[in-house]
């Protein structure tokens, strides 16, 4: 009797709201998808998540990581299953700019991807106010524009997606001292403007998810989500993937 009510009240439930039927394809993306796309995800440990670095093909699950990029990933390839999309995570925690730089060939150029998502700079300050590299604002800030400039040369017409680098104030890591990495947020905020990049302000979402959980449940530590602020990324990252005119 249970199952049977449960199976009358979702009919009637789909009747009213067919998005929530599974399979019904509605469209996060209000403009069209063009077929073949490659997407790259690109960043630290944010953007690594766990990833199996081994399985580096393009859709698969354990080469997605458990974090953002395979909420997005999850979402686009159930989303548009015609589209023939080609989505490739190639984060690496710890990472800095110039280590970026230091495998862009293989992990980016080698890849040719249409749209390149970009989140950088947490470790840029983490580890030099923790005094393991002799980073400054200025390096991150130049390494930043010659990545991208580089790679615009090579490929002119890729879409960029840049995401803020994020510490939400409250977590576990963060202290007195972060109070300086707002300079690196900015920095990334320009970097998106000369770049006419599509820029997702992070912190702004995190702070504002503040008021209705606490940063334990968004963000524990203050620079690692937790599952339900990958999806806080995830929609925000959607939008700004939206906005792309292919």
């Amino acid at each position: 009797m249970q199952r049977r009510h449960f199976l009358n009240t979702t009919a009637v439930a789909a009747g009213v709201f067919p998005g929530l039927l599974p399979y019904s394809f509605s469209s996060p993306i209000m403009n069209p998808i063009p077929k073949g796309l490659r997407i790259l995800f690109q960043g630290d440990s944010i953007t690594d998540a766990g990833r199996d670095r081994g399985d580096y093909y393009a859709n698969s699950g354990k080469g997605m990581g458990g974090g953002y990029v395979y909420q997005i990933v999850a979402e686009l390839l159930g989303s548009y299953p015609l589209s023939d999309l080609k989505c490739f995570n190639r984060g690496i925690s710890g990472n800095k700019v110039y280590q970026l730089a230091d495998r862009w060939d293989l992990d980016c150029l080698a890849i040719k991807p249409d749209v390149l998502s970009i989140l950088i700079g947490v470790n840029d300050f983490w580890h030099m106010i923790n005094g393991n590299y002799a980073g400054t604002l200025e390096i991150y800030a130049n390494d930043f524009r010659k990545l991208l400039k580089q790679t615009k040369e090579v490929f002119p017409d890729l879409k960029l997606i840049i995401g803020e680098p994020f510490a939400v104030a409250g977590g576990r890591a963060i202290d007195e001292k972060w109070k300086s990495f707002s300079e690196y947020r900015m920095a990334a905020k320009e970097i998106a403007v000369e770049f006419s990049a599509e820029f997702i302000p992070f912190h702004t979402i995190f702070e504002k998810a503040l008021a209705e959980a606490s940063v334990d449940y968004w963000c524990p530590d203050g620079v690692h989500p937790s599952i339900a602020g990958a999806h806080l990324m995830k929609k925000a990252w959607l939008e700004a993937f939206g906005r792309l005119n292919f």
